[in-house]
């Protein structure tokens, strides 16, 4: 499964009054890992960027001068999210500007409108998840990277790129991580990465020399201590079946 986890930054809140995307950042997902395909761009919006907007973004008229228009970009920018589930915080924000962008492109070319994006690309709109899986709590990506311990220390303003690495590392998270752990899974992420020509190494230890540490006299007598502890506080207590070693004895593992 193909998803691209995408973010953009715009001149301004809605398309309707003729504002413009000015970045795209987007990170691909493959079967649920990271690929390192990237997709960036800056974009001259032809119009001026709102206060307000650079305040959030840091972006400005003098840096977007010089970028391209989303004409020379557009269908490079297609090829990369043709057909995939795009994994967005807030879709309708930022499909909703994609869909104004291609439809004056199509427009000012005397072609048949895109139609909306979601006709040609599933939509998960990760904020709609949050809400249903956290009702009642903040769920902005700051918070979901405080919920779920992602770093966002590089987080100083919004940028397209970053905010889409952020999110891909929290939508996995939300989602449970790490799907399989069966051998089948680990040899069809193996053949994946040597189809992608990274390298695969792995470790071989000879039988026997992983050696098992038994615990000491004050080890055990802790331990014993411990369970004395919860069968007074509980009433009972069905851990206390460690059986005592020799002090400081160590045995092979099988």
């Amino acid at each position: 499964m193909r998803q691209i986890v995408l973010d953009t930054e715009t001149t301004g809140i809605d398309p309707r009054e003729g504002h413009r995307l000015i970045e795209i950042g987007a990170v691909e997902l493959v079967n649920r890992r990271l690929t390192g395909n990237t997709y960036h761009q800056y974009i001259n919006p032809q119009r001026e960027v709102e206060a307000e907007a650079i305040e959030v973004h840091g972006i400005t008229n003098e840096f977007l001068v010089d970028k391209p228009v989303f004409a020379e970009v557009a269908d490079a920018f297609w090829e990369f999210v043709r057909g995939a589930e795009l994994v967005i915080h807030n879709a309708a924000f930022d499909v909703g500007f994609i869909d104004h962008e291609f439809n004056l492109l199509l427009a000012a070319r005397g072609e048949p409108r895109l139609g909306p994006v979601a006709e040609h690309c599933r939509i998960l709109d990760t904020l709609q998840m949050a809400r249903e899986r956290h009702p009642g709590q903040r769920n902005n990506l700051d918070a979901l990277c405080k919920r779920y311990e992602i770093d966002n220390g590089r987080r100083v303003l919004h940028g397209a790129l970053l905010d889409a690495e952020i999110l891909a590392d929290v939508y996995l998270a939300m989602t449970g991580g790490q799907t399989a752990l069966s051998l089948d899974a680990e040899e069809r992420s193996d053949s994946q990465a040597m189809a992608s020509g990274l390298s695969i190494r792995r470790m071989s230890l000879p039988a026997g020399s992983l050696r098992v540490l038994r615990p000491d006299d004050a080890e055990l007598a802790a331990h014993r201590a411990k369970l004395d502890q919860i069968r007074q506080a509980a009433g009972s207590c069905h851990w206390d079946t460690l059986v005592d070693q020799p002090a400081g004895s160590q045995d092979a593992a099988p």
